[in-house]
């Protein structure tokens, strides 16, 4: 059994991302904690992550968004009840939102987050770094799940043969085994005339955990074309690791996975160290 995270703000409620936890609930059984924020200007938390603010920040009163938040509590419980999905609702009231959603990250082993509502709250030009912030400091793996995804049919791992595309793919083979008979393409994308890096390695590990498996090189550049690519791939699982400050390796440089993200193209995986 899996514990999953789930946060709603406000007055919004993420049925694509609970659609996708009771997904998840059906091939292998889940806890799905629920945490319910008062809105928060997304902003001010953001700066906080960068370091941009002195202190931490506070979760504001519930008062303006009591009602909200109860409907969404009951909504959320009818629906674990009608599901048969185990459940929890944590009460994070009065305290720091950044240290306290980072502590559940903590003892979660992933966050399932509906990125078109997170976006909804932003109204920033730069959105993907804010994002990038957000996903940087969760110590667990975050699925973010587009309002209107299919449960995927298919997984394209995103490989370039540095350590966190090959954690990501670790994590995605024990976090959901139940998934590995999927059809799996491990793609390595690159405009130069290279070889899949470490290409024995990785078909070694790789064939210990999936059934459907096959390989491929996406002769160009990621930056460019990778969108469009998946765009072909239907309802498919993307997963791919670090996204954040760290160094980010040949394929995911610059905004190409910020772009399918954006764009609520499809399901992410994302794990980092």
């Amino acid at each position: 059994m899996k514990k999953v995270l789930i946060v709603f703000d406000g007055e919004h409620f993420s049925k694509g991302a609970v659609d996708f936890a009771y997904k998840m609930n059906e091939t292998s059984p889940i806890l799905l904690v629920g945490i319910f924020l008062p809105s928060v200007d997304y902003t001010d938390v953001m700066l906080y992550y960068i370091g941009g603010m002195a202190g931490p920040l506070y979760i504001p009163s519930l008062d303006s968004d009591a009602n909200s938040i109860e409907d969404n509590i009951e909504k959320f419980k009818a629906i674990c009840i009608k599901y048969h999905i185990e459940f929890r609702v944590h009460d994070l009231v009065n305290g720091p939102i950044i240290e306290a959603i980072k502590k559940e990250t903590r003892y979660s082993d992933v966050f399932v987050l509906g990125n078109e509502l997170y976006y909804s709250n932003l109204g920033l030009s730069s959105k993907e770094t804010y994002l990038r912030d957000t996903l940087h400091n969760a110590e667990c793996p975050i699925l973010l799940i587009p309002e209107n995804s299919v449960f995927p049919q298919s997984v394209i791992l995103a490989y370039d043969g540095t350590q966190t595309s090959v954690y990501a793919i670790k994590q995605y083979a024990y976090l959901f085994p139940e998934l590995t008979n999927l059809s799996t393409l491990i793609v390595y994308a690159s405009d130069k005339k290279d070889d899949m890096p470490d290409l024995s390695y990785i078909e070694e590990f790789a064939a210990r955990h999936f059934k459907d498996l096959s390989f491929m090189k996406l002769d160009a550049d990621p930056k460019k074309y990778f969108n469009t690519w998946i765009m072909d791939k239907g309802n498919a699982l993307l997963v791919c690791g670090s996204y954040g400050r760290t160094s980010f390796s040949e394929m995911f440089k610059k905004n190409f996975v910020a772009d399918i993200i954006k764009e609520h193209k499809l399901p992410i995986l994302i794990a980092h160290m």
